[in-house]
């Protein structure tokens, strides 16, 4: 078990981490996520209309 284990371990905690951090990443996308019905409404008319002068 000990004899060619070390390089299939070390790559089995990289895919571990890796798997973790990709977690770790959708977890904050999720978080900072903004509902569509908010997008829609993220420019003001006032804002618009400003430019527009």
């Amino acid at each position: 078990m000990q004899g060619d284990e070390p390089t299939s371990r070390g790559e089995q905690c990289e895919a571990a981490e890796r798997e973790a951090a990709k977690q770790r990443l959708l977890a904050q996308a999720e978080a900072e996520r903004v509902p569509v019905e908010d997008t829609t409404r993220a420019v003001p008319d006032r804002r618009w209309r400003r430019e527009q002068r």
